[in-house]
């Protein structure tokens, strides 16, 4: 009472005056992009509104818009998102776990700790294109160490088989779902990181104090806690993965496929590059046919999304 009676009315009311101004600003900026958001949902619905059917849902593109589908590209972004999703979420909580809770305390294993944060933390802001490309070197190719994708050095089953796999691996849906995973790793390293360190530091000296060793602290207290917050990096992530077209045209390399891949080294597209395929076109329908692909898109991401906040709120309970 003694501070608030030392500042004079008019110094109170300025106060008073900038919160709310600020609060205005904040309440406008958050307006003006739901607006936004808005007009661009309400043109997208517009105009594809009319090519939304079962049609559109279980065929495979034409070069008429009236017959156009998008079953192989569906398909295919479903494959490389699940490749993506089983292999980057273990390895970036995993490398997480390691960064933020067995710390070195040695001096030089210390420096070699920042540095690789460091450059963990640079990767985020890496264009895809940049990922794609290493994909195509690393994945696709193999640094060119074991032949050429179209002469394997090593297969298992046959391409009529479900579980056919190669190496190298070619430009296939195993490629493409692996270099999606190297464009998410940082951002779910990242997220699982902060996660962690959201958890009270009481709760992980209460488990050893009772005789838990410093995994059976992590595995039991700390991770349970922190798999909130870590789904919802997930969720992030995965929206980005989903979305991705430069590093998936650089794995693809076409845009245009009828069919579904059959296994993990087929050929594939993506919803993304289809979509752009039909809005590059001249023709207005095809414009239509690419909103409606949208939509689409925007649906299998809503369920991807739904799926890991239901899974996060499991966990909060």
């Amino acid at each position: 009472m003694n501070e608030l009676a030392s500042h004079p009315p008019s110094a109170r009311s300025g106060r008073f005056l900038k919160d709310h101004l600020f609060v205005a600003v904040c309440l406008l900026a958050a307006g003006l992009c739901i607006a936004v958001l808005g007009v661009l949902l309400a043109s997208i619905i517009t105009q594809g509104i009319e090519h939304l059917d079962t049609h559109l849902l279980m065929n495979p593109p034409s070069r008429k818009p009236e017959k156009a589908g998008i079953y192989p590209a569906m398909i295919g972004t479903i494959y490389i998102c699940l490749v993506c999703a089983v292999s980057a979420i273990p390895l970036g909580v995993g490398t997480a776990i390691l960064l933020e809770e067995f710390k070195p305390r040695q001096k030089t294993l210390a420096r070699l700790h920042g540095f690789v944060q460091l450059n963990i933390t640079n990767l985020a802001g890496v264009p895809s294109v940049v990922y794609g490309i290493l994909g195509m070197t690393a994945f696709v190719e193999v640094f060119k160490v074991m032949g050429s994708p179209g002469d394997p050095v090593w297969t298992l089953g046959t391409p009529e088989n479900w579980y056919y796999l190669q190496l190298p691996f070619g430009r296939g849906v195993l490629a493409g779902g692996l270099t999606l995973m190297l464009v998410v790793l940082p951002i779910i390293i990242i997220s699982s990181q902060e996660a962690l360190r959201a958890v009270p530091n009481s709760l992980r000296q209460g488990a050893l104090a009772l005789g838990a060793t410093r995994l059976q602290m992590v595995w039991g207290t700390t991770l349970p806690a922190a798999v909130p917050g870590i789904m919802t990096g997930t969720i992030l992530a995965m929206s980005r993965a989903i979305g991705e077209a430069a590093p998936i045209l650089i794995i693809a390399g076409v845009v245009y496929i009828t069919f579904t891949p059959e296994h993990l080294m087929d050929d594939f597209t993506a919803m993304p590059l289809q979509i752009y395929d039909w809005a590059s076109r001249p023709q207005e329908s095809f414009h239509q046919v690419a909103a409606s692909g949208i939509m689409v898109l925007m649906a299998i991401l809503l369920t991807f999304n739904a799926a890991a906040v239901m899974i996060r709120q499991k966990f909060q309970r």
